[in-house]
Parts: C-alpha cells; structure tokens; sequence
C-alpha cells in the first residue's frame, strides 16, 4: 500500500494562500514604516546639539533641519550644508539691495550711496561663500593639505561675514527711515545665518584638528 500525504491537494493550496496572504499583508504594513526611523531621530538630534554650539542655534536648527537625512551627522557634509544656506541667504540679500538701490536717489544722497557700498560688498560675500562651498566640496583632493584647504574656508567666511557687518556699518550715519530699518534687517538675518555656517565650519575643523 502507497504512502499517503497526510495533506490533500486541497489543503495545501489553502495553506499556500494563507502564507501569501501573511506576506503580502506583512510587507504592506512594512512599507508603511517610517524608514529607520531610529537614524533619522538620531540625525535631526545632531542638527539641533551641532546648533547649540553656534550663537544663533534656533536660527540655525530651523535653516537646516530639513538637511538631517543628508548631513546623517557627519560634520563635514553640516557644514557644507551651513555655508550652502549662507550662499542662498547671501544672493538673496543681494538681489534685495539691488532691487532697492535702483529705486533710490542718486547723486550724494547718504541713502543711496550707503545702498551702493551695500551691494558691493555684498557681491564680494557672495564669491567669498561660493568659494568657500566649492573648496569645501573638493576636500582632502586637489594635493592640497587638509589643513590648509579649512584654512581657506575659514578665511573666505570670516571675510564674507567682514563684508556683510561693512554693509549696516554703511548705514550708522543714515537717517533712520524705512529703507534703513529695512536693509538693517535683512541683511541682519543674513549675517546670523553665515555667522552659524562659520561656526559650524570651526566647529569641523576642530574635531579634524583633535588628536
């Protein structure tokens, strides 16, 4: 006599369907979970303890939180991302002062001449971040030292937040008004947002630089 399968054709189809069920179930609820939801926590968590260590740290945490899934709390890629928001925030300003010295007086009003340095200096900050993002983006190639690349970095940003601070310096002899109080603020937040870069930049450094 033939051994016989204590299972049916039946019931192993019926068994079959219920495993691919349970599959299919488990995956779609799988999908549904927030992707390393532990790392990402983790990420934005370096984003905010980073910002503590700058003089504007809730400026700095809401301007590049959104960057904690790219930085993944690597210092280097925090900083580049820092400078890269400084660079933004820097055209922005600067297409502003444009927009507004266009309309102002001309001749030796203090108004429009402060407007006109304004834009100057603010053009040089743009090329001094951009080549600070761009020499940050080429580290540890090039033959260059390490060392000296950062340095290099530094010494742009610092000049780009020099240039920045010239530009309300301008205005100290200006009459207030509301061009005045409008640049002072706008450019106000632009200086915050490279002074957090700078640090955040410094702040790489000095673990590269740690024994």
């Amino acid at each position: 006599m033939k051994n016989q399968s204590p299972f049916s054709l039946s019931t192993l189809r019926s068994f079959s369907a219920i495993v691919f069920l349970f599959y299919s179930v488990s995956a779609e609820y799988s999908s549904e979970l927030p992707p390393n939801s532990s790392n990402a926590a983790a990420d934005d968590e370096f984003i905010r303890t980073s910002c503590g260590q700058t003089q504007y740290p809730d400026l700095c945490y809401a301007s590049l939180s959104a960057y904690a899934g790219d930085v993944q709390q690597d210092p280097a890629r925090l900083a580049c991302a820092a400078i890269n928001v400084s660079l933004s925030t820097a055209r922005d300003t600067a297409c502003f002062l444009s927009n507004i010295s266009r309309q102002a007086s001309s001749g030796r009003d203090r108004t429009a001449a402060a407007l006109h340095d304004c834009v100057e200096v603010f053009h040089d900050a743009v090329a001094q971040l951009r080549g600070s993002l761009r020499q940050m983006r080429k580290l540890g190639s090039g033959g260059e030292p390490l060392k000296f690349q950062l340095s290099n970095v530094q010494t742009w940003m610092s000049a780009a937040l020099t240039n920045e601070d010239t530009c309300t310096d301008g205005f100290e002899d200006v009459p207030d008004g509301g061009v005045k109080m409008g640049v002072c603020d706008r450019v106000g937040e632009a200086k915050k947002v490279t002074s957090n870069a700078l640090a955040l930049v410094n702040l790489y450094v000095s673990k590269v630089s740690s024994p």
